[in-house]
C-alpha cells in the first residue's frame, strides 16, 4: 500500500552545502519550521520539541552533508512519522523539497492546511538564507 505523496519544494539562492548546514541543525528549527518546533532542547541526547501536536522528539537520519534532511518525529502516543526533505542543487542554488504523505485517516482538508504550512516553513527558510 502506498499514500498519496505531495512534493512541495522551494528554490533558494544559496548553495546545497550551506542550505544542508542551516536547515539539518535542530537548533534552527524553530527560526523556519514553525509546523513542527516552536523552541527546541536537547534532553539526554534527543532533539524535543512543543509543537503544535504536542512534545514531540526530532530525528534527522541524515546524512545532512549530503542534502538528506529526512527526519523522524515520535509523536506523544509513540507514533513515528517519517519526513522526507532533500536539498537538491539547482544551478548554483538549491531547491528544497519535501514530500508529504497522506497518512491513513487524514482528511483531505486537514492535509490540504499541513500542504500550506510546509510552504510556509520552506518560504521562511528562503527567507533566511537569503537575507
Amino acid at each position: 500500500m502506498t499514500w498519496r505523496a505531495l512534493h512541495i519544494s522551494q528554490p533558494i539562492e544559496r548553495a546545497p552545502a550551506a542550505v544542508a548546514a542551516f536547515a539539518g541543525n535542530p537548533e534552527n528549527l524553530p527560526l523556519w519550521a514553525a509546523g513542527l518546533s516552536n523552541g527546541i532542547r536537547l534532553e539526554e541526547g534527543r532533539w524535543v520539541t512543543d509543537s503544535p501536536m504536542g512534545t514531540v522528539e526530532v530525528s534527522f537520519t541524515g546524512p545532512v552533508q549530503h542534502g538528506v534532511l529526512d527526519h523522524d518525529v515520535t509523536l506523544p502516543d509513540g507514533t513515528v512519522v517519517h519526513n522526507p526533505l532533500r536539498v537538491l542543487r539547482n544551478s548554483e542554488g538549491s531547491e528544497v523539497v519535501f514530500t508529504l504523505y497522506q497518512l491513513p485517516g487524514v482528511a483531505d482538508g486537514h492535509f490540504d492546511r499541513d500542504a500550506a504550512l510546509v510552504r510556509a516553513d520552506l518560504g521562511r527558510l528562503r527567507s533566511l538564507l537569503e537575507s
